[in-house]
């Protein structure tokens, strides 16, 4: 398949980091604004919404560890790759109890999986990484990310970009979602994400192959959790499982898309690129 010691890489699972922060209340209004919400930014004491955990614990390496493509060489648990482009593949998260303002928190972090597989951009390296987020009162949040790394792209060819299939046609929500490049740089910066691709145009068209700036998979993931938060009737989220389909570009808007379950305890979510065809499916469900 390719000359890439997968072996030694397994050897890095099971490599464990534990860091210490505080759920400040700058992030969430932050995120509001970011998002343009409607909402009220949460007090000392009050719940964070589904996602916002993402402004929290956010990676810092000093500025001779970060690669060509602005991220961190090897981070947290994740050994150096031979593949230097990633992407955000997906996530699968089971919300415990709310994170509230003000607490203190604990995060443990662990390799879960490193595997090596061919698909149709070519050659990838899979990795799982499983957060769990701990407040005073337990465990808070618990989280599977799972991460894939490509090759670099030869000079003059564009990225390898997959197309998807259409949404079901029975969707009850929807929503247009513009995400222009001050939003794109403004969640770049709540998450302290240096990745160039959403953010330095000529090098992602350039370098990277892509037509425009990259979406942020936790960002449309974002606007799929606010959809379907906007629509459970109060109902908390228990289960959010996302899973990245293809790309989506800040060259023009796209649509995000949701509709309950049969049995009325959760709903299926997709973010569609400007062409109708799937970007990213999720699925949640309610407490």
């Amino acid at each position: 398949m390719s000359n890439i010691d997968i072996e030694a890489l397994r050897k890095h699972i099971g490599a464990k980091v534990v860091e210490e922060d505080i759920a400040t209340a700058a992030p969430p209004r932050g995120m509001i604004v970011t998002f343009d919400r409607d909402e009220e930014a949460p007090r000392e004491g009050e719940a964070i919404a589904p996602g916002w955990h993402r402004a929290y614990f956010v990676p810092m390496a000093q500025a001779d560890r970060l690669g060509a493509d602005g991220l961190p060489l090897d981070s947290d648990v994740l050994p150096e790759m031979p593949l230097p482009r990633r992407m955000f593949a997906g996530t699968k998260t089971t919300y415990h109890q709310p994170i509230r303002v003000g607490e203190r928190l604990t995060r443990e972090t662990e390799l879960a999986d490193i595997q090596l597989r061919e698909g149709s951009t070519g050659v990838l390296i899979f990795t799982n990484v499983v957060a769990r987020i701990i407040g005073p009162n337990g465990l808070a949040l618990e989280e599977e990310a799972r991460t894939a790394f490509r090759d670099e792209v030869k000079p003059g060819e564009k990225s390898g970009i997959p197309k998807r299939d259409a949404p079901p046609s029975d969707t009850s929500w929807e929503r247009t979602i513009t995400a222009d490049p001050v939003s794109l740089f403004r969640y770049s910066a709540l998450t302290f994400n240096p990745h160039r691709i959403h953010y330095d145009r000529p090098y992602a068209m350039e370098v990277e192959g892509y037509p425009g700036l990259v979406i942020h998979g936790p960002y449309s993931s974002q606007c799929l959790l606010d959809l379907a938060r906007d629509n459970c009737g109060g109902r908390a989220i228990r289960t959010y499982e996302m899973r990245a389909r293809a790309p989506l570009f800040d060259t023009a808007p796209f649509k995000v898309v949701g509709r309950t379950t049969e049995d009325g305890n959760g709903c299926e979510l997709w973010a569609l690129t400007p062409e109708g065809t799937i970007g990213m499916t999720a699925a949640a469900t309610f407490a």
